[in-house]
């Protein structure tokens, strides 16, 4: 069940009511900010265009990526330099702790030295558990399936980076002042992949990371439909869940693990 099933079932009092009121505002079915708002030192909301009221998000979409790790070259991270160009994500300073919210990950069976790269990320979960636990309701669930977090009631506690299973969420260490108007951040908050929320809000049809494979290894696509791109090479091919025991239900699945 969805946060917006809970709430609609059991009722919220009035504090909860402007909270979601205010984060819908903010989101506005997509990323709808306030200019020349501070929200925390470094972050500064700039208007953006948002998704129109009459087009409303719904659950008639569950967007997602399909990864085939056979098709990943060895090294390449085009994915990754195409996520940090989009988002403003540039290490500060060279920094370890500045935010990735793909990362490259190579996996090694010791026994067979067989080895695989793929890109790691929010996996957009159905059941994510780092809305299970956030006390201020700044991660939330889009009814279209995409994982957020509301930076304007983020209080930095990092509950979801602890919950999430994948490590896909980062902490903002830096105070950042040269804001990219689709991606704003803010020192002292969490982040991760939005999947590219903005584009698909405008209809472009794909994320910046599957835009940038140049080898076909990522696609994009709307997994209610079983007639996208997506959904047809599931059926026929297959795809696995990573920790699928955890009956999360992701909204990536991954070929050829």
């Amino acid at each position: 069940m969805s946060r917006n099933d809970v709430d609609s079932a059991t009722g919220q009092n009035s504090s909860v009511n402007r909270i979601d009121q205010y984060r819908r505002h903010f989101v506005g079915g997509s990323i709808a900010a306030a200019a020349g708002l501070a929200l925390a030192p470094g972050l500064i909301l700039n208007s953006v265009q948002a998704k129109p009221d009459d087009q409303a998000v719904s659950n008639k979409n569950r967007w997602g990526l399909l990864i085939d790790t056979s098709k990943c070259a060895e090294g390449c991270t085009d994915c990754v330099t195409a996520c940090n160009k989009k988002h403003g994500l540039n290490p500060v300073h060279g920094e370890l702790t500045d935010a990735q919210w793909i990362r490259h990950v190579t996996l090694k069976n010791k026994q067979t030295g067989h080895q695989i790269d793929m890109p790691m990320m929010c996996q957009h979960c159905e059941f994510p558990p780092c809305v299970d636990v956030c006390p201020t309701g700044a991660s939330f669930k889009r009814k279209d399936g995409i994982v957020l977090v509301d930076k304007h009631i983020c209080i930095g506690c990092r509950y979801c980076m602890m919950a999430c299973p994948y490590k896909a969420r980062s902490f903002v260490h830096e105070a950042h002042t040269d804001q990219v108007p689709d991606a704003p951040r803010g020192k002292g908050t969490v982040e991760s992949c939005t999947l590219c929320v903005d584009m698909i809000d405008r209809g472009d049809g794909t994320t910046a990371c599957a835009e940038a494979c140049t080898s076909g290894a990522i696609l994009f696509g709307d997994l209610n439909d079983s007639n996208s791109e997506i959904s047809r090479r599931l059926s026929s091919e297959g795809g696995r869940q990573l920790r699928a025991e955890l009956s999360l239900n992701t909204g990536v699945r991954y070929q050829g693990l």
